[in-house]
Parts: structure tokens; C-alpha cells; sequence
């Protein structure tokens, strides 16, 4: 297939373009920093654009097959609009240039509900913080660009990760319809069940939760690992 990737320069990003050409598909990796995008390869485009660039992402989605999105932002006070204003962009130019299959990345902070085995920390200190407070205006965006996703006529996947943590390969994660009891989501388990809904026609016009169940860090290895290293929360999709 010809697939365009968009936000293809973040972690997630450059795991599903790499797993994409591994597949077969010709990609076209959407970045605003195309210099240092670090994959090379026959079937590889790399399009230096911006998704709040209606006539770029018109161009980069032009004679494709499925457009994936794993655009992410850092969180923060001031107002986000970079899922919503890009979605409403993408899903314009697929429209008009007949594309019908779209897959986009969201979180579950967008919808956040209490874990059964997360205790009351993380339940009622962490996660409403997190979700009300520190990430605030980025998961309202998120829930702007899940209704514009869900009130278009595209064959369209709403993706929700929980947390994010790096593994080094692909595991046998679980997808639930909705909302799934797990905390954390390996990026590459993510890119690949993105990938995977290029190959058949579950969950279309469905929203999927994506939880890696082997592995897992514990919160604070979490913390540590992610989202003090990023400094950050939000900005590869570190949702709750």
C-alpha cells in the first residue's frame, strides 16, 4: 500500500515507518524536520511539511492509500491545537483526494478512569493531575480531533495508547474495543497494531485501546524512564 505517516519523526513515528517498509508498503514520512529524519530507503519518501499546512498535507496525501497519524505535542498551559487544526487538515485532503482509510493516535487520558490494581496514588493524586491539570489543554485537543475523526464518513481508528515505554521488538499486546484495563502501551506494540489495521476491516469506525502486557516497568521506573527524560508529558504520546 501507499501509506503516509504523519508526526513519522517522533518515537512512534519512525517505529511505524521502519515497520511499514519492513511490510512492504511505500511510505511517505510527514515531518517538519526532514533533515533529521534517520531513515533511508527505496520506498521511502520523506516530506518536509507541516499538518497545520493545508496545501502541504494536501500534497502528502495525494494518490495514497491509508493515512496513519502519530502526531503528538508537548503538553502545557497555553492552548494546543496541533491534533485538532492537523486532523481537520488530513481528513479535508482525504476527502478530496478520495483516500478512505485513517488511523489516528489519541491516548487514554482523553477518557481517564480509575485502575484496578493502581491504587489510590495513582488513582486519585497522579492520574487527575496528570489528565485535569499538568496535560490538560493537550487531552482537549485530543477529545476536539477524536470527534472531528468520529463525525467524518473516512474508514476511520481511533488508537489510544496508556503509558508509553520502550521495548525493543513487538510483543503480544492485546487490543480492546474501548476502554482496556492496562497502564502502559511499548511503542513498538503501538506502530505495529497501526500497521496492522492496514490488513483487514476490524475496527473499523471504532476506537481501540493497545496495552503491552509483558514487561511492563513499575510506575516509578516509568517516571524515571519517560517522562523525566522527555521532560515532557504528551510529547510521544505518554498517556495514562
Amino acid at each position: 500500500m501507499r501509506v503516509t505517516i504523519f508526526g513519522a519523526n517522533g518515537p512512534t513515528g519512525r517505529l511505524l515507518t521502519g515497520q511499514a517498509l519492513a511490510a512492504g508498503h511505500r511510505v511517505a514520512a510527514v515531518t517538519r524536520r526532514p533533515d533529521s529524519f534517520p531513515l533511508r530507503h527505496e520506498r521511502l519518501e520523506v516530506v518536509g511539511a507541516d499538518v497545520l499546512d493545508r496545501d502541504a498535507v494536501h500534497a502528502a496525501v495525494e494518490k495514497q492509500d491509508a493515512v496513519l497519524s502519530t502526531l503528538g505535542v508537548p503538553a502545557g498551559k497555553k492552548p494546543i491545537s496541533t491534533y485538532s487544526q492537523g486532523v481537520a487538515n488530513i481528513i479535508a485532503a482525504m476527502r478530496k483526494h478520495g483516500v478512505r482509510r485513517l488511523a489516528v493516535v489519541s491516548s487514554t487520558g482523553v477518557d481517564p478512569r480509575p485502575y484496578a490494581d493502581a491504587g489510590i496514588l495513582f488513582n486519585r493524586v497522579l492520574l487527575p493531575y496528570v489528565t485535569r491539570v499538568l496535560g490538560k489543554t493537550l487531552y482537549d485537543d485530543m477529545r476536539r480531533m477524536e470527534t472531528l475523526v468520529r463525525e467524518s464518513d473516512l474508514d476511520w481508528t481511533i488508537v489510544r495508547p496508556s503509558g508509553l515505554y520502550h521495548l525493543p521488538s513487538v510483543t503480544d499486546y492485546t487490543i480492546v474495543e474501548g476502554h482496556a484495563e492496562g497502564r502502559y502501551t511499548a511503542r513498538a506494540d503501538l506502530a505495529a497494531s497501526l500497521l496492522a489495521l492496514l490488513d483487514h476491516d476490524r475496527h473499523l469506525r471504532s476506537t481501540i485501546s493497545v496495552i503491552t502486557t509483558v514487561d511492563n516497568p513499575t510506575l516509578l521506573q516509568w517516571i524515571r524512564r519517560e517522562a523525566s527524560g522527555q521532560a515532557q508529558v504528551g510529547a510521544a504520546h505518554a498517556g495514562f
